[in-house]
């Protein structure tokens, strides 16, 4: 199907750079580079983080698509730098041949691209399949999300995130999901988030999960864990029941589960309503002359035949231990044929708390590309017209 917001992004992990081209966003919305590395610096963040971190402090730059602070209608083409590349001139050089002190990475990691992609694009050194696979081309969602997050926060949308789970341990307080169905409540844990260097919504509890982090360091381990992703003020209708693609849940879900190490994705409460009656999921419907229609709760996350129902989005996502470990695993090397230990990069000991702001980009992404699916328009005042008079139909439905 067509797309209204559709966006490319390129460059390897230790290149000279990541770029992005969006293209779909109208003209006349505001925008700064400052609204886009707000997002770039909070993706770098999170307890359990690599020496990486501590190399890149990301910085976009508008190349194109915007002009004395607003956007022209045209495509966006964003820069972000990738400040190691001075370190890796010689390893990732555009030109010539591999020098003798460039060894080929040729130990692939369980769970990792290497292997898989290695066979793909018939790469014996497998660092051409590691490069373009690292989480690293996630700055560049993020960069794209910040920009759709832009023209989401114009209606009235916001977006927002935080930590559920690292490990095996949960954070009990979230256990009690009747929270799905109160906006101010989310935007609270949103905030709450922020101030926590593992992104959870009780920074009190700080201490307890850092435990956990450092004992899985010691073992050469890494962690996984489930963030929560939402969306408050979205309107009714957005997405579609006509075709299988059209189906916001779906588009949803297919967006989370691009984002790398990313394994399982639930809306609402998911998983768990396959063990309860239908009286104990369906969200029962109320209307008042204030809010209008709306549901007493929001189990099923803000979506009802593929197609928003007012209510807020909410997305949990499962990410799996990242592969590259201190202590790694079995593998084989792919010219020798021999038992090896797989090989080792730079990583993170968890990303958690990075990839749930890398979720917030792909969900806003998704719901700019449906809001201008429903509501159409080439600059920003004509889709305002055209959303305010959707608002009062639905006010007198």
């Amino acid at each position: 199907m067509t797309r209204f917001i559709r966006f490319l992004t390129a460059g390897e992990s230790h290149g000279k750079g990541l770029t992005a081209i969006l293209e779909g966003i109208p003209a006349n919305l505001p925008l700064s580079e400052e609204d886009i590395n707000v997002d770039l610096r909070r993706r770098q963040k999170g307890y359990g983080r690599g020496g990486r971190m501590k190399i890149e402090k990301d910085r976009v730059e508008i190349l194109s698509g915007v002009r004395f602070g607003k956007t022209l209608g045209s495509p966006i083409a964003l820069f972000i730098k990738n400040r190691d590349w001075e370190n890796w001139k010689e390893k990732m050089a555009i030109e010539g041949e591999p020098s003798g002190s460039v060894v080929p990475f040729t130990r692939p990691r369980p769970g990792h691209a290497d292997l898989s992609g290695g066979i793909k694009y018939n790469q014996r050194d497998l660092r051409n399949i590691l490069e373009r696979s690292s989480a690293r081309e996630t700055a560049a969602r993020v960069a794209v999300g910040a920009v759709c997050k832009k023209l989401l926060s114009e209606f009235g949308i916001k977006v927002g995130s935080f930590v559920v789970s690292i490990g095996e341990k949960e954070i009990e307080e979230l256990k009690d999901k009747s929270y799905f169905a109160e906006p101010k409540k989310l935007l609270e844990f949103h905030d709450r988030a922020e101030t926590s260097e593992l992104r959870i919504p009780f920074p009190e509890k700080d201490e307890e999960f850092k435990a956990i982090i450092d004992e899985a360091k010691e073992k050469g381990e890494s962690l996984g864990g489930v963030f929560e992703v939402f969306a408050v003020g979205v309107p009714p209708g957005l997405g579609s029941h006509i075709h299988w693609d059209k189906r916001i849940d779906g588009r949803i879900a297919q967006a989370m589960m691009s984002i790398q190490a990313i394994k399982g994705v639930e809306i609402g409460i998911g998983f768990e309503s396959a063990r309860k009656f239908g009286s104990e999921v369906h969200d029962e419907i109320g209307w008042s002359k204030e809010r209008g229609f709306f549901r007493f709760t929001n189990r099923l996350g803000g979506t009802e035949g593929g197609i928003t129902n007012g209510m807020p989005l909410v997305v949990r996502v499962a990410m799996k231990p990242i592969p590259t470990l201190k202590n790694p695993l079995r593998s084989v090397d792919i010219n020798t044929k021999e038992e090896i230990k797989a090989g080792k990069e730079r990583t993170d000991v968890v990303a958690v708390p990075a990839a749930s702001v890398v979720g917030e980009a792909m969900l806003a992404i998704v719901l700019a590309d449906a809001f201008l699916e429903k509501f159409g328009g080439d600059f920003l005042e004509e889709i305002k017209e055209r959303f305010n008079a959707y608002m009062e139909h639905i006010k007198h439905f």
